[in-house]
């Protein structure tokens, strides 16, 4: 080694040492907001000052406070989060007024107000972005980029082969305004000794392109139109292969579906290839939202719906393609007048619900007959009411349902398709309920998570990430403005957040009574 190489390499050694060992004078203040309930960091928290400029925190509820010319300057922020609320002074003003010290630190206490606890964000860009410039550690192994991606729209997840398949809907990216319109997808591990807690974020591994962008997971000849998957789920095949399948749509944004079938998964180029096409006139006979695997008669079926799991084919991909094993839960005819459908009653004057090769009943559908009297309060499966005022009913547009051990029950988490109160959102609020069957009767819901102003859809979820036997359980969905009139949040927008309910909250035990098995 020369002389000449050591002292340069001294000297880079030293301006690296230098960047690392930034003066404190230098560094941004922190700002932490917790939940007064839990203590843990509340994310998607803006602050904003008396002249309205906004902070966001990031998933650890951090602000990284960086405005040199506010040194030494008392700065009042007023918190503005869905679901939380700070402390009022003497004059009603909430918020917290706070010394800016360069690599000082100050917390901001919530309290939250919605029983679902919002834990992070799951997607899109810097997602510990001020975690890190804060020098704090982030759980996972991706937190500022991954897969090129900026924001995604509703999730689909199964266990396939030992690892969690994460699908997802339109993909934006920051390179142009135009991303990814054939889904996205991610694989991420299975919660286990040794694995990433589900509590503190996911490491998802993104199947990406040359340029490093997330690339399409459906493999389709034809070009033109977005591809939408839903129904995700696992089944064998006739030699008892497991194999991974869905339904598609492929259409003009929200117009008309162009082409709609079933997809199968190709193991060797991790892609999803046509397996069957159906009628652009068909309604019902395909995978949808969420399924539920449910024996039923000693035989195994795909169970789903959106939310509610009133339609059932064999659980096996050849019976995808053969309409007439499709049959629904429903208590209309095999015959039924498409513009004045009415329930079919039995000899008892009970409507005679059943598994039929029939049309399923929707809530639209119930709501109708329930104003005209076609059918009763008491004979309602799919249009509970909520359980804060009982003399609504909860119009439920998506989620998902599953088995829970904790309660003994099949818990349903869905979001309404309108406030009837006058809401600014749209899409925005997120309601649980639970029955005894998969195919209700779902008498009650309560609201369990609000989002002022924005939407929240299509929430998905997740069993295999449930806590302490089922009593604490995640969720996830799609926070956007999209739907609204209102500003879009950065960051935030378009990307997924995922929240925790613990199921042995009093208010929940209060409506649904207590769980079955103590």
């Amino acid at each position: 080694m020369t002389c000449r190489t050591f002292v340069t390499g001294i000297f880079f050694q030293f301006i690296q040492l230098a960047c690392l060992c930034r003066c404190p004078a230098d560094e941004p203040m922190e700002i932490i907001v917790t939940d007064s309930a839990t203590g843990r960091g509340i994310p998607l928290v803006e602050l904003v000052t008396v002249d309205d400029v906004v902070y966001v925190t990031d998933s650890a509820g951090r602000v990284a406070l960086d405005e040199p010319d506010l040194r030494g300057q008392s700065l009042f922020l007023k918190p503005r989060s869905p679901g939380y609320e700070a402390a009022k002074d003497g004059f009603g003003i909430a918020g917290s007024r706070i010394l800016v010290q360069p690599g000082g630190k100050a917390q901001i206490v919530l309290e939250r107000k919605n029983m679902a606890e919002r834990l992070y964000r799951i997607t899109g860009r810097d997602v510990y972005r001020d975690s890190l410039r804060l020098h704090h550690p982030a759980p996972i192994q991706a937190p500022l980029s991954n897969g090129l991606v900026a924001g995604q729209d509703s999730v689909q997840t199964v266990v396939y082969r030992n690892r969690l398949h994460w699908f997802w809907g339109d993909t934006s990216r920051l390179s142009y305004p135009l991303g990814l319109f054939r889904t996205a997808g991610a694989i991420s591990d299975v919660p286990g000794p040794g694995k990433l807690l589900p509590d503190m974020g996911i490491d998802l591994v993104y199947f990406t392109n040359a340029e490093g962008f997330a690339r399409a997971m459906v493999s389709l000849p034809e070009s033109e139109g977005v591809v939408w998957i839903q129904g995700l789920a696992v089944v064998p095949d006739a030699t008892g292969r497991e194999r991974m399948v869905c339904s598609y749509s492929r259409r003009r944004g929200l117009e008309q579906p162009l082409q709609q079938g079933h997809l199968i998964w190709n193991d060797d180029k991790e892609v999803f290839e046509k397996l069957s096409d159906f009628p652009l006139e068909e309604t019902w006979r395909f995978l949808q939202a969420h399924p539920i695997r449910q024996t039923i008669e000693g035989r195994d079926y795909l169970v789903c719906g959106n939310p509610f799991p009133v339609v059932r084919i064999p659980a096996n991909v050849e019976a995808l393609s053969q309409p007439d094993l499709w049959e629904s839960w429903t208590c209309l005819g095999a015959v039924s007048d498409a513009d004045a459908p009415v329930p079919v009653r039995g000899t008892d004057g009970r409507p005679e619900w059943g598994w039929k090769r029939a049309s399923p009943v929707t809530q639209q559908l119930e709501e109708r007959w329930l104003r005209s009297g076609l059918m009763q309060p008491e004979e309602l499966r799919f249009l509970p009411r909520n359980a804060l005022d009982s003399a609504r009913r909860v119009l439920l547009h998506g989620g998902s349902v599953s088995w829970n051990d904790w309660r003994q029950r099949w818990v349903l988490i869905g979001n309404a398709q309108h406030w009837e109160r006058g809401s600014a959102s749209f899409l925005g609020e997120v309601y649980y309920s639970e029955a005894d069957s998969p195919q209700g009767p779902y008498s009650k819901a309560l609201l369990i998570a609000t989002h002022p102003g924005q939407s929240f859809y299509n929430p998905c979820q997740h069993p295999e990430f449930a806590e302490s036997g089922g009593r604490r359980i995640l969720f996830e969905g799609t926070y956007t403005n999209m739907f609204t009139n209102s500003p879009a949040t950065p960051r935030y927008n378009y990307n997924q957040l995922m929240y925790r309910l613990d199921l042995g909250n009093s208010r929940l035990s209060d409506v649904f009574g207590e769980r079955l098995n103590p």
